[in-house]
């Protein structure tokens, strides 16, 4: 157990680090440095062994630890996806373990759904939905540019609210009025 915890901790710090910028611009560097001394030893055959076996190790090795990260990332994500499959109570318990399912069942499933989603009774609802999202952008939209009116109205030196500051006031009442109807 504590071997394959070590393994773990490496297995990520170092996939981690290889998908960083400043290991990419290394690389980058090491093949020019490869690449401009091959005038130097003739590009001879020795020249582009070294290249060739320093990247073979490396990615040999590097496709375990990214392996190992996938897979962990990868249950991480199942489990998540198990847990709020479970939570809901319209989905369907039974796709609480679709990764055990062979490629054929995988197939039929996806087909159904889409069949789902071509539906008459699909689309219904997606336009109901897509027309609820326009609604509340469009609301926010509103209440940002008064917000925004309020608040520069409010950054004013203070003196007599102005007839505008004042109509300005008065509709956001309103329409706060309006919307907790």
């Amino acid at each position: 157990m504590k071997l394959t915890n070590a393994f773990r901790r490496v297995a990520t710090r170092i996939s981690t680090w290889a998908g960083s910028a400043s290991v990419f611009l290394g690389a980058i560097v090491v093949v020019l440095i490869w690449a401009g001394s091959g005038p130097t030893f003739n590009f001879s055959d020795t020249w582009q062994l070294v290249i060739n076996t320093g990247t073979t190790i490396i990615t040999f090795l590097m496709v375990f630890l990214i392996q190992n990260t996938q897979n962990r990332d990868t249950k991480a994500i199942q489990l998540k996806l198990d847990e709020l499959l479970r939570s809901t109570k319209t989905a369907r318990d039974e796709f609480v373990d679709l990764e055990e399912l062979t490629d054929e069942e995988l197939a039929a499933l996806e087909q159904e759904f889409r069949q789902l989603a071509t539906s008459p009774k699909t689309e219904r609802a997606l336009s109901k939905l897509r027309a609820k999202i326009d609604a509340e952008r469009k609301r926010r939209m509103t209440l940002r540019e008064a917000g925004g009116v309020v608040v520069s109205a409010l950054l004013k030196p203070i003196t007599m609210p102005t007839k505008a500051t004042i109509e300005v006031a008065q509709k956001l009442s309103r329409r706060n009025i309006e919307e907790k109807k």
